[in-house]
């Protein structure tokens, strides 16, 4: 009983009643007569209710035991018959059951068979002795099996429609009412039984099991063919889904935050209608239009779909047209319920101030009233390109608040009782796991079109209240002069550093905000160049993907973006440990030469802080800001390569002497010594012979990098050229220098044996010291570079008297000639 609706659960209740209630007034009329007869009609009953047959369209059986029990209201008493029914439908339930009846389906059933027995035979009765005046005995056995017909059929489709949510006629019809000539047919063999049993007696009714068989046989064919057309008939409305399925698939591909909204509404809204009582060919429009209420968003261009802000005016005319284009996609499919009034009205209000026709309260489809509510909640329920998600109970809060404004109330006081149970629906169904469209996949062959690209229109902030003429002529002649002294400052320097420094200063008098970001690309990825202001710390550790946040957006596009949350940037979004004030952003694109290489971020604490003019002027300035930078980084890259060795990323000989000059200067003012050491490989020479170059290189960059992680952070390693090394190491004592030695010789043979699998490498180290050595740089490297080499030939003699010993085994080396 906890499964079925409230509605069922009274039905059966009250079906069971009455049929105690039958069955209890013919208690004390029970006779004994023809006790023979009795009994071989119930055996034959029970024997023909094992001739089942499945129901098309529901869990449920039929079979050909009525005969029987048409049989017995002629020839047996009423409780004769009722026991026969009861013990008929007993054994049609449980023999060869697919799966054991409940109790309550049991009783129902009995329930049921009790009920229009008890009818039907009284019927008989009153027709046969009262209205037809014992003549009309054929008219009223008619009477009867319609009386029984529809009381044995009825109240099961009853319970179905209520627990299926279907009309009940519909189910009647498809599932019973192709029975009811069988009945007519039984109740005339009824008849003919009948009249046969006074003529020769009752065992005459033996003779109507072969045509019991017979008409099992007819069930069987006659249900096959339905079961066939049922099968096709489930193949196309399986390939109807998979078609919708496909359609959802195309708006994914627009909108890839879309899908998991798709089928969690589709989960609201037919739960939803179920709750309201809805017919199946609505429940069913319903679904469909959950999955493909947003197909008219693939008219809708992707930058505004996927803006991670406010849209402006403009751009929301543009989005208002996606019910309309969904509505005509659909009208092509011709579905056969109402999906397109629904697609056509999911943006109406309940108080018509909706979109695209202003429908409001009962002119709105009760389909696009439930899927307004639902798509609100999950939209402000789920992660957005322009905000967080709410919590669950502060979006309902939400829209419980728009009740008889922006939705029906009636749909909103379900949604409040039942939200709870309908998410854990939601979450229960869990999301789809498809293969990702190739939408980022680049298609290399094909030219390009002849014709070039349409200008873009620049994107309007929302309006503002206009200052009076004196106020915008000063500012007007502010403007123009920050303008100057921005373009003049910016052409000034080649340092990005000081640049962008500058450009923060002059920028603040013409676009007043609380924190300034300027990210560059790199390959797929922003990353902050400059930052100063509020919540530094936070946007100085941000890694921005391009296409994702509010700068990624902007860097993909190349479209500025005003007023944008802040908060929507990939590295914080939905992390509570990281939380900014900010309320408001305004971002444009800063093109160079080859394209966007960056993206100029201005932040506000107070929301709508940017108007339209902030992003004129900006624009106005962006593309001699992009030069600028580009030149900047161009120069700093230069500059960089002719101070490092390209191939271990370590200083070269240029910058170790103007390292070295440095340092020197320091030690005369401090009195502090100054180490020098002087590093040459030996063996590397033999694994580029061997192993060849790329395996050289390979064991020069292991190498640089384990000295550069085996040193202090204040030392200095630098590349002098070929496999030679120079490390200078300020405030270093000669044990410390020798134990620096020690661990480099080892670091030389493990990147032996990690590059070539033997102890092919060593190094030969030489240091000099400040002052001892020398007062100069060229001086203290010069020693240390011969001692480095005395060092070497050291151990050359040690590897040739290694050798040695090896060819001539057994003799000292005084002994080799």
């Amino acid at each position: 009983m906890k499964g079925l609706p409230a509605k069922a659960r009274v039905l059966v209740v009250a079906m069971a009643a009455i049929a105690l209630a039958c069955l209890g007034s013919q208690v004390g009329h029970w006779n004994n007569s023809d006790l023979a007869q009795f009994i071989c009609y119930t055996g034959t009953a029970m024997l023909a209710s094992g001739m089942k047959v499945a129901l098309p369209g529901i869990d449920g059986t039929m079979s050909v035991s009525f005969l029987f029990v048409l049989l017995g209201m002629l020839e047996l008493s009423l409780p004769q018959t009722l026991i026969l029914g009861c013990a008929s439908t007993l054994v049609q339930s449980y023999w060869q059951a697919k799966r054991r009846p409940k109790p309550v389906h049991v009783i129902f059933n009995c329930s049921q068979m009790a009920i229009a027995i008890y009818a039907a035979y009284w019927v008989y009765q009153a027709f046969y002795t009262h209205m037809f005046d014992h003549q009309g005995r054929p008219l009223a056995l008619i009477v009867c099996a319609i009386v029984y017909f529809i009381l044995n059929t009825a109240p099961v489709a009853c319970v179905i429609s209520m627990t299926e949510h279907k009309r009940v006629t519909k189910v009647w019809s498809e599932c019973y009412f192709w029975s009811f000539p069988y009945y007519l047919v039984g109740a005339g063999m009824a008849g003919t039984i009948s009249f046969l049993n006074r003529s020769i007696g009752w065992e005459a009714a033996l003779l109507v099991l072969p045509a019991v068989y017979v008409i099992f046989r007819s069930y069987r064919l006659y249900l096959s063919k339905l079961e066939d057309e049922k099968r096709h008939v489930e193949d196309m409305a399986g390939l109807h889904l998979r078609t919708i399925e496909a359609l959802a698939l195309a708006i994914e591909a627009k909108d890839q935050h879309t899908h998991d909204h798709l089928q969690r509404v589709r989960v609201y809204a037919v739960e939803l209608a179920k709750e309201l009582g809805l017919e199946s060919d609505d429940i069913e429009a319903l679904r469909a239009a959950a999955l493909l209420h947003d197909i008219g968003k693939l008219a809708v261009p992707e930058h505004i779909i996927s803006k991670p802000g406010r849209l402006t005016p403009e751009e929301f005319e543009k989005m208002k047209i996606h019910p309309l284009v969904g509505a005509e996609i659909l009208e092509q499919v011709q579905f056969p319920y109402a999906v397109v009034p629904i697609v056509r009205a999911h943006h109406e209000k309940w108080d018509g101030s909706g979109y695209p026709f202003g429908l409001k309260a009962e002119q709105i489809p009760m389909g696009a009233r439930i899927l307004a509510a639902v798509d609100c909640l999950d939209a402000l329920a789920s992660d957005r390109q322009y905000r967080r998600a709410l919590p669950l109970d502060d979006a309902l809060a939400k829209v419980v608040e728009q009740a008889g404004t922006a939705f029906d109330p009636q749909v909103v006081d379900i949604l409040k009782r039942r939200y709870i149970d309908l998410e854990q629906m939601a979450r229960a169904q869990g999301p789809e796991h498809r293969a990702k469209l190739s939408t980022e996949i680049r298609i290399e062959r094909g030219e390009a079109p002849a014709t070039g690209f349409a200008p873009q229109t620049q994107l309007s902030a929302p309006p503002m209240v206009q200052p009076d003429f004196l106020s915008s002529i000063a500012a007007a002649r502010q403007e123009v002069q920050t303008l100057l002294e921005l373009s003049h400052d910016l052409g000034n320097s080649l340092s990005i550093d000081e640049t962008l420094s500058v450009l923060s200063v002059r920028l603040k008098r013409l676009v007043p905000y609380d924190s300034i970001a300027i990210y560059i690309r790199k390959e797929n990825v922003l990353i902050p160049e400059f930052v100063s202001g509020d919540n530094f710390r936070l946007f100085s550790s941000l890694e921005i993907p391009v296409g994702q946040g509010l700068s990624g957006w902007v860097a993909q596009t190349s479209k500025p973006i005003v007023n944008g949350n802040p908060s929507v940037e990939p590295g914080y979004l939905n992390d509570p440990t990281k939380f900014s004030t900010l309320r408001s952003a305004l971002a444009v694109p800063l093109e160079g030469a080859s394209g966007c290489l960056g993206v100029l971020a201005l932040y506000k604490a107070e929301p709508d802080a940017f108007t339209s003019d902030h992003v004129r002027i900006l624009l106005a300035i962006t593309s001699k800001i992009g030069l600028t930078i580009e030149n900047a980084l161009k120069f700093r890259i230069a500059e960089t390569s002719a101070t490092t060795d390209y191939l271990t990323g370590l200083p070269n000989a240029r910058s170790l002497f103007l390292h070295l000059d440095q340092e020197l200067s320091r030690a005369r003012r401090s009195g502090m010594p100054l180490v020098v050491l002087v590093c040459d490989l030996d063996g590397f020479k033999q694994i580029n012979d061997r192993f060849g170059h790329l395996e050289g290189n390979r064991a020069l960059r292991m190498f640089a990098a384990s000295v550069r992680d085996a040193c202090r952070e204040y030392d200095y390693v630098a590349r002098m050229g070929g496999d030679e090394f120079v490390l200078v190491a300020p405030g270093l004592q000669s044990r410390a220098a020798t134990e620096l030695v020690r661990r480099l010789e080892m670091i030389a043979s493990q990147c032996g044996r990690a590059v070539c699998n033997e102890d092919i490498l060593s190094v030969s180290v030489g240091q000099a010291a400040y002052p001892a050595d020398g007062s100069e740089a060229e001086q203290l490297i010069q020693e240390a570079d011969r001692r480095m080499y005395t060092v070497k030939q050291q151990h050359h003699r040690e590897a040739e008297e290694r050798r040695k010993l090896i060819e001539f085994p057994g003799r000292t080396p005084a002994h080799i000639v």
